[in-house]
C-alpha cells in the first residue's frame, strides 16, 4: 500500500488496522523517519474480532524507488485483461466511469476526436482511430470487447468483424430486441454460423432489468463483462 500525504493507494485489508498504519504511515513522513515497524493484535483491542496479530513494515520511499514502482504498476496493467470500449457517447462515458477504476487495460476508441470528455477517467487509454476496424484486428487473444458507437452501421461492421476472429472473451452491443434481430439476419446473410451468432451479447447488460439511464446499463453491462471475463480466465486454468 503506498500512503502519501493526501491520498492512498492500494489496500491491505481496510478496517480499524488499515487506518491506524495510515496514521502512523503519515507520522513517518513527517516526521522525516525511514523506517518504522508496526505490530497490531487483530482482537477486541483493534475493534475486530478475527484474531490473530499482523506485523507492517513501513519504509520511506525515494525517488528512484517510486518511479520503479510506477514502472512496476505499469507493466502490471498492460497485462491485466484488455477491453476495448468502442463509441464515446453517453453509454460510452458512463462505461468508461464504471470499468475505469477495475483491473483492467481499457482501451477507449473514437473516430471522432471531440467526442472523448475533457476529463477522462484515470487508468483509461483513448485511442483516436480513423478506422476502427483495425482495432479490431489489433486486439489481443482473449480481449473483451464493447460496442457502442454512434452508428448502427458502424456497430454491426464492429460485430462482424470481431465474430469473424472468434477469439475474443465477451462481444456486447448495445441495442434493442428489433436491432438484435436485423443484425443476426444480415450476419447470417453474411455466412456466419449459428454458433458464432451465439456469442453476440445484445441487449449489454441483460432484459431483467428494464433501465436506460447510461450508468445504470453501464453498471449491468460492467458485471456481465467481468463475469465473461472470469470465465474465460477459470477456463483457461482449467485447460492448462
Amino acid at each position: 500500500m503506498l500512503v502519501l500525504a493526501d491520498t492512498t493507494l492500494g489496500t491491505i485489508g481496510g478496517g480499524s488496522m488499515e487506518f491506524d498504519a495510515i496514521e502512523r504511515a503519515r507520522a513517518l513522513l513527517a516526521q522525516g523517519e525511514a523506517a518504522a515497524q508496526l505490530d497490531i493484535l487483530l482482537g477486541p483491542e483493534a475493534d475486530q474480532c478475527c484474531g490473530g496479530k499482523v506485523r507492517l513494515a513501513l519504509h520511506r520511499l525515494d525517488d528512484t524507488q517510486l518511479q520503479a514502482l510506477e514502472a512496476a504498476a505499469a507493466a502490471q496493467r498492460r497485462a491485466l485483461p484488455t477491453v476495448l470500449l468502442f463509441g464515446a457517447g453517453h453509454v460510452g462515458r458512463a462505461l468508461a466511469a464504471a470499468l475505469g477504476p477495475l483491473p483492467l487495460n481499457i482501451r477507449w476508441i473514437e473516430a471522432r476526436p471531440e467526442a472523448f470528455p475533457a476529463l477522462v477517467p484515470p487508468f483509461v487509454v483513448t485511442v483516436l482511430a480513423p478506422l476502427l476496424l483495425d482495432e479490431v484486428a489489433r486486439a489481443p487473444r482473449g480481449a473483451a470487447m464493447l460496442v457502442v458507437t454512434h452508428s448502427h452501421a458502424l456497430d454491426y461492421f464492429l460485430c462482424e468483424a470481431a465474430l469473424r476472429r472468434g477469439d475474443f472473451a465477451y462481444l456486447g452491443l448495445i441495442g434493442s430486441k428489433s436491432k438484435k434481430a436485423r443484425f443476426l439476419h444480415h450476419l447470417r446473410d453474411a455466412g456466419l454460423a449459428q454458433e458464432q451468432l451465439a456469442r453476440l451479447t445484445c441487449p449489454i447488460g441483460g432484459t431483467l432489468v428494464h433501465d436506460k439511464r447510461p450508468e445504470v446499463i453501464a453498471a449491468l453491462a460492467t458485471a456481465e463483462l467481468l463475469t465473461a471475463l472470469a470465465t474465460t480466465v477459470s477456463g483457461t486454468r482449467r485447460k492448462s
